[in-house]
């Protein structure tokens, strides 16, 4: 089956496909007032026939870019009387306690468009005062003359049972059939109730947007002939049908990001690496996580915006951290005279100075061209001809005149700024989880991850770097490898040893049943789906659990004494100690749902792995390069990655291009061509 996997990043929107057993590549230009346009501008670059694509694979940003820019609809709340302030009040505790600026997350409601409900269920269940429909009703005037858009409804204890909120979601769904209205049970079952109703307000808040995304993305490919399915890459590192995406638009808020450390995983796996860091750097931000055994870490929580002051997302999330640091973020200096990169970004319109678009700001491309790391001629496999005068000239007029700096010392202190704000995302999923980076291994992708991958590697004490084979589309690629997936949660306290067991079976066929459901409505069989059960326990008195695998609900009642033990393990695995005298408690049980794709995934496995053979004559040429001291420029070898032959090594200074991405090696480092085509760099 013909397959492509594309990925819209604020820059480029990059495409992997497999047809007729080939992997093909096509990277161009983010359309920002139409991303869909760019998709199909990719599939028509890498020579797609659009009537034989049985599927195409998509992330994007959209979603999370509606938060970030807070571009959603007016959205109102609906919660039951007496808790009108949950969202707004959120947490009690000060992450940044010596920030002066701190400030609490800002609600994406409104106060005046958060309405009570005469309705109460207690934390079992048990319906204590009957929803009041006649109320739910008078609502819907005001809610149209003030041109709500979304509705998010989260009544208490609606994970326990959701009849309440089903009977609202009727009314209004009736009076209101243009609003995007979620209702909190539909995407969580789980308790928190602070972290459910902030995901019920971002799912409704991003959904109108993300709806006609979608819509407008797959009317376009059925202009271009498209009769395939499209599925939708999720945050937890699964895919979901378009349909889905399109009720839980919430579950694909980092989409395109988790794609490319699915395929940094899988990578992991082949070259048998225990501890891996997977660093992703493309033209807005770059994105780092912690790998395990060849698997990305998962969080079953995530803050959008920054752990401070961000929006909660109580979902399954692939552990990203990710700061404004990437090819296009622009370089500027404050009040003070000190000098800052980003978070602001030249995105593809207009782009850095040097593709000369208008834009006189400097960015980090604009100082790695200036320093000789870019090639002008060869940007995109030379379909982007770059200016570096006018890479100069920005760098000159708003960066070193002001600060009375030669140009080329101001452009090697946007890089340095740049490395060490991204050195900082790589602690804070190594270092600040306990894991030494002196004991993992870097795997950079991205169009600028293999530019900077070598300085932070430097700056953390990693001993060895991969760049994999097609970095620049490394995400778009790790989306044919990803599988669909659908998580369940049901809420379960009580005491490990003294659980019901009529309960907990309960739960568990609850929530089986719920797979069951979801499977039918995808149209995937029974047969080649894999379902794995977990539960959330603890230790008693503490704040939050850790997931543990159960075979089913008879390991949860009676005997438990290997479910400790389990826990037990998984404790002291991730904080180095544990306390087996403790008394622990299941707070919730999980069900992940799988359904792979065998044939896509040998495909991309076997290309992943095959032996390199040399795609051209061997080229080499030279160029000077600024590495530490931006006055005294290197002769550095440049070398074409598609000539070069497995098992050659290059010995730092050079500079090895390729069609969209180039790979920098400061003086004392040492490459080596694997077998299958990789570069294997160790640090000097």
């Amino acid at each position: 089956m013909n397959i492509a996997g594309t990925d819209i990043g604020g820059t480029f929107t990059d495409l992997v496909g497999c047809i007729d057993g080939k992997i093909v590549t096509s990277k161009t230009s983010t359309v920002p007032a139409d991303p869909a346009e760019g998709v199909v501008e990719t599939l028509r670059i890498a020579g797609c026939s659009m009537p034989s694509m049985g599927e195409v694979l998509h992330g994007c940003t959209i979603a999370i870019n509606t938060v970030l820019e807070r571009k959603g609809a007016r959205t109102a709340l609906l919660t039951t009387r007496g808790f009108r302030d949950i969202y707004s009040i959120g947490r009690g505790n000060r992450i940044e306690a010596f920030n002066l600026f701190f400030h609490r997350p800002k609600p994406l409601t409104e106060r005046s468009l958060t309405f009570e409900i005469p309705e109460r269920i207690d934390a079992r269940g048990n319906v204590l005062t009957p929803l009041d429909g006649a109320a739910v009703e008078a609502l819907i005037p005001e809610l149209r003359d003030r041109g709500v858009g979304a509705i998010a409804i989260c009544l208490l204890h609606a994970y326990a049972n959701p009849a309440h909120e089903k009977r609202a979601g009727a009314i209004l769904r009736k009076a209101l059939p243009d609003a995007f209205i979620t209702l909190s049970h539909e995407i969580l079952r789980e308790y928190r109730e602070y972290e459910r109703t902030s995901t019920t307000v971002l799912n409704a808040y991003v959904g109108p947007r993300v709806k006609t995304y979608l819509r407008r993305l797959a009317d376009r490919l059925e202009r271009e002939k498209f009769r395939g399915k499209i599925q939708i890459m999720r945050s937890n590192g699964g895919v979901m049908s378009v349909g889905l995406a399109a009720t839980q638009p919430v579950a694909m808020m980092e989409s395109g990001p988790v794609a490319g450390m699915i395929a940094a995983g899988r990578l992991a796996r082949d070259l048998f690496l225990d501890r891996c860091i997977g660093f992703d750097m493309g033209g807005t931000t770059a994105k780092t996580t912690l790998i395990t055994g060849g698997i990305p870490a998962i969080e079953e929580g995530y803050v959008i915006g920054g752990a401070a002051s961000g929006q909660p997302m109580q979902l399954p999330v692939v552990d990203i951290v990710e700061v404004g640091a990437g090819g296009g973020s622009i370089a500027w200096i404050d009040a003070d005279k000190g000098l800052h990169v980003g978070p602001q970004s030249a995105g593809a319109d207009p782009g850095p100075a040097c593709y000369g678009k208008g834009n006189d700001q400097p960015v980090v491309t604009d100082a790695n061209l200036l320093l000789g790391r870019i090639n002008p001629r060869r940007f995109l496999n030379g379909d982007m001809q770059l200016d570096v005068g006018l890479s100069e000239r920005a760098i000159a007029s708003k960066i070193a005149a002001p600060l009375g700096l030669a140009v080329h010392d101001a452009a090697l202190g946007i890089l340095r700024i740049a490395d060490a704000a991204m050195s900082l995302a790589v602690r804070a999923v190594s270092v600040n989880k306990g894991v030494d980076p002196r004991d993992t291994v870097m795997i950079a992708f991205g169009g600028g991850g293999p530019l900077h991958a070598s300085a932070i590697a430097r700056e953390i004490f990693v001993p060895t770097v991969v760049i994999p084979k097609l970095p620049g589309t490394f995400s778009a690629l790790g989306m044919l490898m990803a599988v669909w997936r659908q998580d369940f949660v049901r809420t379960l306290v009580g005491r490990l040893g003294a659980l019901d067991a009529a309960t907990v079976n309960a739960v568990f066929a609850e929530l089986s049943a719920a797979a069951e459901e979801q499977l039918t409505r995808e149209g995937i069989s029974r047969s080649g789906a894999e379902l794995t059960f977990h539960a959330d326990l603890r230790y008693l008195g503490q704040e939050h659990a850790i997931p543990v695998p159960v075979t089913g609900a008879q390991l949860m009642t009676g005997d438990v004494s290997r479910l400790r033990a389990m826990f037990h393990d998984e404790h002291a695995k991730r904080y180095s100690q544990s306390a087996p005298d403790e008394s622990m408690e299941c707070v919730s049980v999980r069900l992940v749902v799988t359904a792979a794709r065998r044939e896509r995934e040998r495909v991309v496995e076997l290309w992943m792995n095959e032996p390199w053979q040399p795609e051209a004559e061997f080229e080499e040429s030279r160029r000077r390069v600024v590495f530490a001291d931006a006055a005294h420029p290197v002769e550095a070898r440049v070398l074409w990655r598609p000539s070069l032959k497995s098992g050659m090594v290059v010995n730092g200074p050079a500079v090895i291009e390729e069609p969209n991405a180039t790979t920098l090696l400061h003086p004392g480092d040492a490459a080596t061509i694997s077998a299958a085509g990789h570069i294997i760099i160790r640090i000097g």
